[in-house]
């Protein structure tokens, strides 16, 4: 038999969920089951946050999940997505009362289409940035990536003063292959 989810979030302790809890019920749903986190942010990922955690663990085929606004699915579109994509392939029907669609309807699944395009393009500009940021920071003398465990000259200094391949790679705290890498 399925049943009517529902799931509310608020941002900070001094929020409540009352009032997300009484749009839902006016708008006629008759929620089996109340999933909830408060004065949690919507800087966390969906997933990781205990409430909706448990939502996923509870949800069945069938099920239908309502929330106040979909933003209370994600931290953002690439995460609302994900959520979303996540709660269908579990046979889950999902709601948002603010936006007013049914995502399992032609026009939910419309705006599911855009927002996917939103998600590529998000992460698009996310990529654009950082490598901007990367290339800024290098053009400054500052190392990007892993931190430097060992030089080649250092390498070299070890083994000139007599230690073996395997004492080198302790004393510099690196692999068998860094320690080959650095030894050309």
């Amino acid at each position: 038999m399925s049943s009517v989810i529902a799931y509310v979030r608020v941002s900070t302790s001094d929020q409540t969920i009352e009032n997300q809890k009484k749009q839902i019920n006016e708008a006629g749903y008759q929620v089996n089951k109340w999933f909830s986190d408060e004065a949690v942010s919507g800087g966390i990922k969906a997933t990781e946050r205990k409430g909706f955690g448990d939502l996923l663990n509870y949800v069945r085929e069938g099920d239908t999940l309502v929330v106040i606004g979909i933003d209370r699915l994600g931290r953002n579109t690439i995460d609302v997505l994900s959520t979303v994509e996540l709660l269908q392939a579990k046979g889950v029907k999902v709601i948002s009362l603010r936006e007013g669609f049914d995502l399992s309807t032609p026009v939910g699944k419309a705006m599911l289409t855009m927002m996917a395009g939103l998600a590529s393009l998000e992460k698009d500009l996310i990529a654009e940035r950082r490598t901007a940021g990367i290339k800024r920071a290098q053009s400054e003398g500052v190392h990007c990536g892993r931190p430097i465990k060992a030089t080649s000259e250092q390498v070299q200094e070890l083994l000139s003063q007599g230690m073996s391949p395997k004492q080198v790679q302790g004393e510099l705290q690196i692999s068998k292959a860094t320690f080959y890498r650095l030894n050309k």
